[in-house]
């Protein structure tokens, strides 16, 4: 998913990890309203916020953000 894509979905689950050895990055997997499923980077002030089961939205041009 890029900057410019426009979706809503669901949490399914929450992860993070050192992917390349220095930096920890956060994801959460989405599955969209389209019943899609995609892996998504998130800020660590979001990834906090959202539980399996939270709604999350993205807009085009914007951060996801939590519904």
């Amino acid at each position: 998913m890029n900057r410019e894509d426009i979706w809503s979905g669901t949490v399914v689950k929450k992860s993070r990890g050192l992917l390349d050895g220095s930096n920890l990055y956060r994801r959460v997997t989405v599955r969209t309203d389209e019943n899609r499923t995609a892996k998504v980077r998130v800020t660590r002030t979001l990834w906090n916020e959202l539980a399996v089961g939270d709604r999350v939205v993205k807009d085009a041009g914007q951060e996801p953000h939590r519904a």
